[in-house]
């Protein structure tokens, strides 16, 4: 598997200082919660001192939507996560875990086995930053992985992954910074490794228009779409070092699911879950603020 998958934390960062910038709104206006976020954000006293609506608004003026999207994905997967452990679901892997925080502030069933799989520095990171009480839990398990030289799935296993039990796996906001065929290699062992029980998948893509076309992944009146598409690439590859260097039409996404064992059940975009999410808090984007060039997609095995 690629060296590449999983390597850096920089974005891991980013992410989390979003999360802060939403869970430090007003508890009536906020989409999610994550109490866990200023561990891993820098400068996380002065975020706080300017406000949700300051932040929001400086993040708004760098990208309409930006900020609403990253947290529309976190809530996406906190949804699914929690109705499928409500189902019976048995394990929760989480790939590339890097400061994802769901295993502590979701009210997950204590019965759930959660296994968090990064590279050694990731994981060391953050654990040295977790308050003592929850690097200690005992239904977590922090699996070290070296992506070059170890299989994911025998890395589980060792780790005490049971191929018996249902499971739950989640790739949120990866699929782009590595190589198709590193994606393929590790979604096919994940099927290999569920082939006997069920099993759910989420992971999300960007989408190839967003080169082709950006502006079909923006709403009608979005202000400079490609130039907007470029600067969210930029920034990813010159300010946190991980360029985006995978792009997925909804076909291809959909064939590479099935050629894996997985039936594609839901494919959605900020703006299918804009009225859902945002409408309730009086915070519904208008179709200029619309950033839908990131995919949220769930499957499951075929014989589901």
């Amino acid at each position: 598997m690629s060296n590449s998958i999983f390597r850096k934390d920089g974005t891991a960062q980013g992410v989390a200082k979003q999360r802060y910038i939403e869970t430090i709104a007003d508890p009536a206006k906020r989409v999610i919660d994550d109490p866990y976020s200023s561990i891993f954000t820098l400068g996380a006293g002065l975020i706080k001192l300017m406000g949700h609506g300051l932040n929001l608004w400086l993040t708004n003026k760098l990208a309409p939507g930006f900020h609403e999207h990253l947290i529309a994905r976190t809530r996406f997967i906190d949804d699914l996560v929690k109705e499928s452990t409500e189902n019976g679901i048995e394990q929760y892997v989480i790939l590339g875990a890097g400061y994802d925080m769901r295993a502590h502030r979701l009210d997950l069933p204590t019965s759930l086995k959660i296994f968090e799989v990064d590279q050694p520095a990731v994981q060391s990171k953050k654990i040295s930053k977790l308050p003592k009480e929850l690097s200690d839990l005992d239904n977590v398990s922090y699996v070290n992985v070296d992506f070059a030289n170890q299989s994911v799935s025998e890395r589980l296993i060792e780790a005490g992954f049971d191929q018996t039990k249902s499971s739950i796996f989640t790739l949120e906001g990866v699929t782009q910074y590595i190589a198709k065929d590193a994606f393929n290699s590790t979604l096919s062992e994940i099927a290999k490794l569920v082939h006997r029980t069920q099993a759910i998948f989420f992971l999300s893509y960007v989408d190839e228009l967003l080169n082709q076309n950006p502006e079909a992944c923006f709403g009608n009146g979005y202000p400079n779409p490609a130039k907007k598409a470029s600067l969210i690439q930029n920034l990813s590859a010159k300010a946190a070092d991980e360029p985006w260097i995978s792009f997925y039409s909804p076909k291809e996404m959909e064939n590479t699911l099935s050629n894996n064992g997985f039936t594609l059940k839901e494919d959605k975009v900020l703006k299918d879950v804009n009225v859902e999410y945002f409408s309730p808090v009086k915070r519904t984007l208008s179709e200029n603020q619309i950033f839908n060039l990131e995919h949220f997609v769930v499957a499951k095995t075929i014989d589901q």
